[in-house]
């Protein structure tokens, strides 16, 4: 299949590219990364990070924080996913990424089919992690943020398997939810966490 062709290079501009981590999963905060590469500084290797084993998203993440002209990870948290929808709180958190960048890009393009509120010129491009390495970079960088933070929540909230799933839907993660409800960083506006969760006090 011939893949879409990709829209005009901007000349100097300074190029950002964007996209997220943790749209679907049941539970935790919905990363997004912003990462500006230097041209003088490339980086071999840079795919959609869903198609990169755990062990090279990390080699390639840090290789990026450490040769990109600049970079910048933040989130959306549970609460904010569930008052303002999933797919507003993705654009919430790449607004943010975008916003504390240290260099202002000239121009945004972001991995999907929506834009999010940045203060410079900014297009969308379904497989953009596929197709821009700039938006590539993002991808991991936001991936590996998010499993860090993941890892990290499974300390506090034990028998769920935060580590291993990372909050995604799997099998093993159901069975916990059954088993114990819905914990403090599930989201509640995700099925099926709502069903479990109908007729229980705020955690």
């Amino acid at each position: 299949m011939k893949p879409p062709s990709l829209p005009p290079t901007p000349g100097s501009a300074l190029l950002c590219g964007v996209d997220e981590a943790g749209r679907g999963p049941l539970a935790g905060s919905v990363f997004a990364a912003a990462v500006i590469l230097d041209p003088a500084r490339p980086i071999e290797g840079l795919a959609d990070s869903k198609q990169l084993s755990e062990g090279v998203r990390e080699r390639l993440a840090a290789l990026i924080r450490t040769q990109a002209a600049a970079w910048a990870v933040a989130s959306a948290s549970v609460e904010e996913i569930d008052r303002i929808n999933i797919l507003r709180a993705t654009l919430l958190a790449m607004g943010r990424a975008v916003a504390a960048l240290g260099t202002p890009p000239g121009e945004v393009w972001v991995d999907g089919l929506h834009a999010p509120p940045v203060f410079c010129p900014c297009r969308t491009l379904v497989d953009g992690d596929r197709l821009v390495p700039a938006i590539s970079a993002a991808s991991i960088l936001a991936k590996t943020a998010r499993d860090a933070e993941m890892c990290r929540i499974d300390a506090h909230y034990p028998g769920y398997g935060f580590a291993e799933h990372k909050g995604y839907g799997t099998a093993s993660h159901l069975a916990a939810l059954k088993a114990l409800g819905p914990c403090a960083i599930h989201r509640r506006s995700f099925e099926p966490v709502q069903a479990l969760a109908q007729g229980e006090l705020p955690l």
